[in-house]
């Protein structure tokens, strides 16, 4: 199962295989009497669940080279950090995706904003809450192509012609 994920404190995730694809969007804004290292092991949890359901054979992840804020690139480096040592520890491969790249794969354009996200996720037929889980699902559709994976219909569709 290929997991595709917009990390930050407002996670997107896309999950699942093509013709079969789970999306969301998981908080990790810190909750009252909270230590700082806890939205980690709230993400390292979930990682955890996902793959006891149904075991994770890839992860693709937004690679931000620039934050605007301190705060976020902290929470984006923490989370990098957990989910890298989640795949290796189960022996999964995991690559970075650059933010332009993926916006380019979902509207043509590498700058394309939310809006413009949100639009592409639903023109694949999902319904995203906000533009972190339209960016993850992008993401999980632009790694699928790459990696030669159809959804059903899809493959149905070439072999008839």
């Amino acid at each position: 199962m290929l997991l595709a994920l917009d990390l930050g404190t407002q996670t997107g995730a896309a999950f699942g295989a093509p013709g079969c694809v789970i999306s969301d969007t998981w908080s990790f804004r810190p909750q009252r009497h909270e230590g700082g290292g806890m939205r980690y092991l709230r993400f390292r949890r979930k990682l955890d669940e996902i793959h006891a359901a149904s075991p994770v054979s890839e992860v693709a992840y937004e690679e931000v080279r620039r934050h605007i804020g301190t705060d976020a690139a902290h929470v984006y480096g923490g989370l990098l950090g957990a989910l890298q040592a989640f795949c290796e520890e189960h022996g999964i491969p995991y690559a970075g995706y650059p933010v332009g790249t993926i916006k380019r794969f979902a509207t043509g354009k590498g700058n394309a904003g939310k809006p413009g996200m949100i639009a592409a996720a639903e023109a694949w037929g999902h319904q995203p809450r906000d533009d972190n889980e339209a960016d993850a699902i992008a993401l999980f559709y632009m790694v699928a192509q790459e990696r030669g994976m159809a959804a059903p219909e899809e493959k149905l569709a070439q072999m008839m012609g």
